[in-house]
């Protein structure tokens, strides 16, 4: 049951990441915060998927990365950056402002507070293990690619990037995995495992994944990328006349 839910529910995540990226760079980026935010409340409920245990946001862990490859693709890298930090944000936001609510005494007549307080008893501890695997992980991926690129002399990037990719992602995973949910959920090595397979497979699948889109959406991928090119003219033109005017 739980299986055939899964492939269902990435299929209505993928519609919907279609339907705001028809919709433009705002939904794209509102879409990508608050996977996020789902990802952080849907976290402590474990199921059981193909044998294991796990928790149920690996959807979203598709949708998100699939949705910031799109964001990448058709707005700039600068645009992707800028959603991590709003879906950190909004993360942020809902904890924070999740706390406020559980501290208010619950009348005579509630029943649902019990239920708040235990999901976000545990949340500042998943977003703050989100921020410093995050960061982590980005500095070593920085590293490791670097690394790769020196040891091979440049050649086989396809490879190298896939290879950087799959240890960066083996790192977030492992290092989440023990500080955020450690104690919390019932297997760890499921949860590594499950996620790990899925990861993977979306590196893979990712660049055929972006093809099929971009052809889909022709006209407007051939109009962002213009943009973008001209964004990045403009930024390289503002850093060749910093320099100049530091040199004179």
């Amino acid at each position: 049951m739980n299986e055939f839910l899964f492939f269902y529910h990435v299929l209505a995540v993928f519609c919907f990441i279609l339907g705001a990226l028809r919709l433009g760079k705002n939904a794209l980026i509102t879409i990508i915060a608050i996977q996020g935010v789902l990802a952080n409340f849907f976290i402590f409920k474990q199921i059981k998927i193909f044998g294991l245990n796990v928790t149920a946001t690996d959807v979203f862990a598709v949708g998100g990365i699939l949705a910031l490859n799109l964001l990448v693709e058709f707005f700039g890298k600068e645009i992707a950056k800028k959603a991590v930090w709003i879906t950190f944000f909004t993360s942020i936001f809902c904890c924070v402002m999740g706390i406020f609510h559980i501290l208010y005494v619950p009348s005579v007549y509630d029943i649902n507070h019990q239920n708040y307080a235990a999901i976000f008893s545990f949340m500042p501890r998943v977003i703050i293990s989100s921020l410093i695997v995050y960061f982590a992980v980005q500095r070593f991926d920085v590293f490791f690619y670097s690394f790769l690129r020196r040891k091979f002399k440049w050649k086989y990037p396809t490879i190298l990037n896939v290879s950087s990719l799959m240890v960066s992602q083996l790192l977030d995973t492992i290092l989440f995995s023990f500080i955020g949910l450690y104690g919390i959920v019932a297997s760890l090595k499921d949860i590594i495992f499950m996620s790990l397979i899925i990861k993977f497979i979306i590196i893979v699948f990712s660049s055929p994944f972006i093809f099929v889109v971009s052809k889909l959406f022709r006209g407007r991928h051939r109009i962002c990328r213009i943009k973008n090119l001209e964004s990045e003219k403009q930024s390289f033109s503002k850093l060749k006349n910093g320099k100049y005017f530091e040199n004179k």
